[in-house]
């Protein structure tokens, strides 16, 4: 979604945003094509990550070298340094600092090329937001920079690498967008959660006033996650919003 209006700072390195927890995993985002870096940016925040913008190769591998970031995400094509400079000079000093290349250049050649430099991954543009996010999670778990990729509450599990869902021995089988929102609930877990909020975080805009899709997707998700169990894990929250949690609240309704 294009950026209007977006203040320009002096500087080629952007600081993280304040707001998230300071425990949160820390991604710097080499990305020369601003627009596209701040639409990612607020993607991975949304997700709770710690962010920090890079906008050429030089300031990218300074970054790199002197802040403590769980990965990078590195364009290829960088005014100053090449991407494939950056990766490469990272790997000469002993730098294993988990690196997705994203990048336009879609050949097998292009991708070897990364790889051989040693990028952790290699994206080609345009990508899904959810391939982003699910190629993070990967490599932060390979590289051992994820410390669980398991999301429980109750007999109820979500593998967000390998992307299943389970209650007890019983798979369920989950559309990508209530994956989505039941990852969002599970990492929210016993927490009230608004119909705008989640508007925000899972589909990444608020809608129309009157829009049922939050309602619609919860209700789809609420059938396959506790329609054929006892215990009811997901809760309305009367006039607040949802609550997924393993005691029932005193004001939660059935609906």
């Amino acid at each position: 979604m294009p950026i209007a209006n977006t203040p320009q700072r002096s500087s080629n390195l952007e600081p993280a945003r304040t707001d998230l927890p300071q425990n949160a995993l820390k991604i710097l985002i080499v990305e020369d094509e601003r627009v596209l870096a701040r639409s990612i940016e607020r993607q991975l925040q949304r997700e709770g990550y710690l962010t920090e913008l890079a906008f050429d190769g030089d300031h990218a591998l300074r970054a790199a070298t002197s802040n403590a970031y769980n990965l990078v995400l590195l364009d290829v094509k960088l005014a100053k340094k090449s991407g494939l400079e950056v990766l490469k000079e990272l790997r000469a000093g002993s730098n294993r600092l988990p690196v997705i290349i994203i990048s336009a250049k879609d050949t097998v050649q292009d991708r070897i090329l990364g790889l051989n430099a040693g990028a952790d991954d290699y994206l080609v543009k345009p990508f899904d937001s959810g391939e982003l996010s699910a190629r993070i999670r990967s490599v932060l778990h390979r590289t051992g920079k994820l410390d669980s990729n398991i999301l429980q509450a109750g007999d109820l599990r979500l593998d967000v690498v390998r992307r299943k869902a389970s209650r007890g021995d019983r798979e369920i089988a989950l559309s990508n967008k209530e994956f989505a929102l039941l990852e969002f609930l599970l990492r929210n877990k016993n927490q009230i959660v608004t119909r705008t909020r989640i508007a925000q975080e899972v589909w990444g805009y608020t809608f129309e006033p009157g829009t049922k899709i939050v309602d619609v997707t919860m209700s789809n998700l609420r059938k396959a996650v506790d329609e054929s169990f006892d215990t009811k894990l997901i809760q309305t929250i009367y006039r607040e919003g949802y609550l997924l949690a393993e005691k029932r609240a005193e004001t939660a309704k059935t609906a």
